[in-house]
């Protein structure tokens, strides 16, 4: 049985929850939870991904005064999507899902 976190959510719960809004929900049980590692290592990944390409979709994103091309662009709408629910359903089974790179940055960086 999962544990408790200082939110008083089950700590997959938890983890799941952070992915919900991307880096927003990441942000918020990076500060409110400060004792469980598990959390605050999803809270991390969270917001160093979903962050990473929520800045990226801003300066990449195809508009009516560039002429780009909407296909890639929800191309990889779809596999950020994707990649949204691989992570939410790995936190919510319990795993310690690390990305390459960006999982070893959040490990360092969700220490209690």
């Amino acid at each position: 049985m999962p544990s408790k976190t200082s939110s008083g959510l089950t700590e997959n719960a938890a983890g799941l929850l952070c992915y919900l809004l991307g880096w927003v929900t990441g942000l918020i049980f990076f500060f409110v939870e400060s004792k469980n590692a598990f959390v605050r290592f999803h809270a991390v990944q969270s917001i160093i991904v979903f962050g990473a390409l929520h800045v990226l979709s801003w300066l990449f994103m195809p508009s009516f005064f560039w002429g780009g091309n909407w296909g890639w662009f929800q191309i990889i709408n779809l596999a950020v999507f994707a990649l949204w629910i691989l992570l939410m359903f790995k936190a919510y089974k319990g795993e310690r899902y690390k990305l390459p790179v960006i999982g070893e940055l959040a490990e360092s960086f969700s220490k209690v």
